[in-house]
């Protein structure tokens, strides 16, 4: 049994002192004493530890390399999103599997536990099938393995170029699958998962309306009923009038009414609804997804947190682009945004909650329901996902309560984690992942390589 105490914790009772907590050898936490004797590894403030619900981890190699104009003087997602389908064509198994541990390694020092990976990625560069259809799908479990984190891996059906059905061109076809093909593929990544710590689990998502069949949407959330579902839903306006255009709906809306949206569902952005949407959404028990720095650096636009909330709308954050992987820089991210475009402030606080505390609330229940996980709260049975801040940090100088959390989202931000815990395994200690020398080193040899032929 491994045993940890910290000075002040965020237990499911809410702030406690001089807390104990043990966790077993199946990495779930077995108790939670409040007032306890110090024992074991001793820490500052223990939170509960967030989980990352939406990754594309091979875009972590593109952070730094798609901050110009275009040649007509204009830049947009869609303009980013060419230069992403560029990029890949020079990403092959070994550097996926480099680059997806490197990115996996700074969500743990970040304060992330776990993550769910939208993994769209499943063919050569030419578009031909690899030998094993789950080839880069087992690239993202070994890494996963190397990394530590918690892994719900979400293989992603793609199968058009739009809404109006036309076939996958270019880059895009290292992304595609009819349905037998994805079924087989998803097969293969979860007897992949099966070699890493129980609990790391497959999930499904389809990639968007844009890049589905009705009917493809329809097998692929049939496929494994049970398991987490994602999807990519209204992040552009761009989107929301293709489909709009094709399918006779807004995507949301569409969506709510051919669907049973129901708790096991990601929706992934939904920066664009209407009130009578953003209300729908809420009460369907599902989770938005919100990638707030991501979603800045595209020029997506802000999701209407607010009013979501207001309705008691579950939400989670994640890190998309991997441009910055900062889980602090999310939930400011998203507090900042509505406070420019509503010129106020404490957006998201409600109750007595400090807006910190609220944030850090909903990122920590809505990511573990996203990613079907028993985290999100230190309480017994819950997994020892676990989060260490600083407390001698100059940040935290005499600060008790919801101020921990202010302090941690609106001023420090991850420079206060020290410790992380993913179902017990203590994968960051003074805030260094235990093998980050080794998974440096690689991704620095592979990014020099694949630099110098780009």
């Amino acid at each position: 049994m491994q045993k940890i105490w910290a000075e002040k914790a965020l237990t499911a009772a809410g702030w406690a002192s001089s807390v104990a907590v043990a966790i077993g050898d199946d990495g779930r936490i077995e108790a939670v004493a409040e007032n306890a004797a110090p024992a074991g590894t001793r820490v500052g403030v223990l939170l509960p530890a967030p989980a990352n619900l939406h990754s594309h981890a091979f875009q972590r190699a593109m952070a730094g390399l798609a901050e110009n104009r275009g040649p007509d003087g204009r830049d947009s997602f869609w303009t980013w999103r060419a230069l992403m389908y560029a990029f890949l064509n020079h990403l092959g198994p070994d550097e996926i599997e480099a680059i997806t541990a490197f990115a996996q390694m700074e969500m743990l020092e970040a304060g992330y536990a776990s993550v769910a990976e939208f993994h769209y990625l499943h063919r050569q560069p030419d578009g031909a099938p690899y030998a094993d259809l789950a080839e880069l799908s087992c690239r993202i479990v070994v890494a996963a393995g190397e990394s530590g984190i918690g892994l719900t891996l979400l293989p992603v059906l793609y199968q058009q170029g739009g809404s109006d059905g036309r076939g996958l061109e270019g880059p895009q076809r290292r992304f595609g699958n009819d349905a037998q093909g994805f079924a087989k593929l998803v097969d293969g990544a979860a007897k992949a998962l099966a070699g890493l710590a129980a609990d790391c689990r497959l999930g499904l998502a389809a990639h968007s309306l844009r890049a589905t069949s009705r009917d493809g949407l329809a097998f692929c959330a049939g496929l494994r009923p049970e398991a987490p579902f994602h999807i990519h839903i209204a992040e552009q306006t761009g989107e929301v009038d293709e489909v709009l255009a094709a399918w006779g709906r807004r995507p949301v809306e569409w969506l709510l009414q051919n669907h049973d949206v129901d708790a096991r569902w990601c929706l992934v952005h939904a920066t664009h609804m209407t009130p009578a949407e953003t209300q729908a959404l809420a009460e369907s028990r599902a989770v938005a997804g919100l990638c707030p720095i991501t979603e800045a650096n595209l020029g997506d636009g802000a999701f209407d947190g607010a009013q979501y909330a207001a309705h008691g709308g579950r939400y989670g954050v994640g890190t998309d682009s991997n441009v910055s992987i900062a889980f602090a820089e999310e939930l400011r991210q998203l507090e900042y945004a509505l406070r420019l475009r509503d010129r106020g402030r404490a957006i998201m606080a409600h109750g007595a909650a400090s807006t910190g505390r609220a944030l850090f609330d909903n990122a920590v229940r809505g990511g573990a329901q996203a990613l079907g996980r028993d985290s999100g709260a230190i309480e017994v049975g819950a997994f020892g996902d676990l989060l260490a801040l600083d407390a001698d940090a100059v940040d935290l100088a005499g600060k008790r309560g919801d101020a921990i959390l202010d302090s941690f989202i609106f001023a420090a931000g991850g420079r206060l984690v020290s410790d992380v815990w993913s179902a017990g395994r203590h994968l960051v200690h003074e805030g260094r992942h235990v093998k980050r020398a080794a998974i440096e080193a690689r991704y620095r040899k592979v990014m020099g390589a694949l630099l110098a032929r780009i």
